[in-house]
């Protein structure tokens, strides 16, 4: 749209013209949209639609510029005047609605502060089950026994004392598998 037809439109726009209602919808909804969606804080977005804005904006400017309130020279000043406008909307409904955030925002607990799940992540899991695998593959038969008890989280004591073997024992056995699959183990890889 140049200069000219814009001070058209306008024209057309004050004589009553419906289409020149439409045409001009047409042309600046996509610039409010994306003022409003660059205006718009998150926090806001689930208390209203930023549709509504933008219609709340074309309720103002429309009859404006019907009545010839505002003196609109080209397009850059049409698309500022918008711009004021949204900016002074977004303003308004942040403060219509901030003792309502301010309240959520204390009701909503420090996710920090929370216990952390004892279930592992999937991905922690499948580590946890190739490693095992491992493990029972770089030992003998006979110490699987020792690492299924150690993984129910027993203590050396409390193995040693079910399967008659001595800590000392225990202890090298595990020190000897760890050793073994540090030793075997697949270099990490830059993805």
């Amino acid at each position: 749209m140049t200069t000219e037809s814009l001070h058209e439109l306008l024209n057309r726009l004050r004589e009553g013209n419906d289409d020149a209602v439409e045409q001009l919808v047409e042309e600046y909804e996509p610039y409010l949209r994306q003022v409003v969606r660059h205006g718009l804080p998150d926090r806001l977005r689930a208390k209203f639609d930023s549709a509504d804005v933008v219609q709340s904006v074309w309720v103002q400017v429309l009859p404006g510029l019907r009545q010839g309130a505002w003196s609109v020279t080209d397009r850059a000043c049409l698309r500022a005047l918008l711009a004021t406008i949204v900016r002074r909307r977004l303003v308004s409904r942040y403060r219509r609605h901030r003792a309502a955030l301010e309240k959520e925002d204390a009701a909503v607990p420090d996710l920090a502060a929370l216990p952390q799940s004892r279930v592992p992540q999937p991905s922690a899991a499948a580590r946890a089950d190739e490693l095992w695998e491992r493990m029972l593959a770089a030992c003998p038969a006979e110490h699987h026994a020792l690492l299924r008890l150690r993984r129910q989280g027993l203590t050396l004591h409390e193995i040693a004392d079910r399967l008659g073997i001595h800590e000392g024992s225990i202890r090298r056995i595990l020190r000897r598998l760890a050793r073994d699959l540090a030793i075997h183990q697949e270099p990490l890889t830059e993805e």
